[in-house]
């Protein structure tokens, strides 16, 4: 009954989204049957990539609100709509942007960095955003003298003044309370146990950022480890000959590897990498939304402005 109910439920997307010209974006950590409604899967700034490239002129984006926010901003002539406007994001929520006014008034003259899991009025005040994947780089084109203020990732900050040796960084105190649970000791357990695993940790998910630490400290040595992005992660498991892989990311993500590669095994870090924001979102809502074409995501102009700016700067530095 409750697959009947799932299918039909399916179907009648496919035809609102056709009818009312919506195309629809689900991030990778969405559940399953999410997943399989979408025109595009992916990271948030894959996604939101994706949204200024589209020609649809309403976007249904299955995500959290920042990620919403940010294709709001790079696509200012879209509509952009969010399923449930409750999904949010620990680690968004750990800074606020009077905390952040406050910080930078302590530290005059200094270049603020931000991770792009921040709200709109965050990335408002930042000089720049990065991703994972691209903050080493985007501290490294900072000149050597300027102080720099990192947030809001802590275990993020602690791998990029790590990596670019940077003595004058201060790094906000911020951490994904789902994902930071996740442990070298769970991970070295994980690995035993499995025969010739590699080990893939997704770059731009918060996450994997202790293991990034690890990593950098050499930890892992006599693993293989693939620090990747989403594509790529999904490319490399494709792609290598090994059968077995240990993921450090949300579990969500095991969906599609599981379908792309139905003869390799894929084991997550921890099973309790499960973010509950991302599985706010389902097929009811999401045909709710297109229905209704309700919870309607809306940056000020002036915030999306300068918000812009910072996000311009990280699409410029790879």
């Amino acid at each position: 009954m409750l697959v009947q109910q799932t299918s039909k439920l399916k179907e009648e997307i496919e035809r609102l989204k056709k009818e009312k010209d919506v195309v629809i974006l689900a991030h990778n950590y969405q559940i399953p049957e999410v997943q399989d409604v979408a025109d595009f899967t992916g990271d948030s700034l894959g996604l939101s990539r994706q949204a200024a490239k589209v020609p649809q002129k309403t976007i249904l984006f299955c995500g959290v609100n920042f990620m919403a926010e940010t294709a709001a901003i790079i696509s200012p002539q879209k509509k952009v709509i969010l399923p449930d406007l409750e999904a949010g994001c620990s680690l968004s929520d750990s800074i606020t942007v009077d905390e952040l006014r406050n910080w930078k008034k302590q530290h005059p003259g200094a270049i603020a960095v931000g991770y792009v899991n921040t709200t709109a009025e965050i990335k408002a005040e930042l000089d720049y955003c990065c991703t994972s994947s691209n903050a080493v780089n985007v501290v490294k084109a900072i000149p050597e003298d300027k102080e720099i203020l990192f947030l809001p990732d802590m275990f993020l900050g602690s791998y990029v003044a790590k990596m670019t040796g940077r003595k004058n960084m201060h790094i906000w105190a911020g951490e994904c309370h789902v994902h930071a649970g996740i442990t070298p000791e769970d991970v070295t357990k994980k690995l035993d146990s499995m025969k010739d695993a590699e080990f893939v940790i997704h770059p731009e998910c918060s996450c994997t950022t202790p293991m990034m630490y690890d990593v950098a400290d050499g930890s892992f040595d006599n693993q293989k480890v693939s620090i990747l992005s989403t594509e790529g992660m999904l490319n490399h498991v494709k792609e290598s000959k090994a059968k077995n892989f240990v993921v450090a990311t949300e579990t969500g993500i095991l969906y599609r590897m599981r379908q792309q590669n139905p003869d390799k095994k894929f084991i997550p870090a921890s099973e309790k990498a499960e973010c509950q924001y991302m599985k706010m979102i389902t097929l009811e809502k999401v045909h709710d939304a297109l229905v209704n074409e309700k919870n309607i995501v809306t940056v000020p102009k002036d915030i999306a402005d300068k918000a812009r700016l910072a996000i311009d700067r990280m699409l410029a530095i790879s």
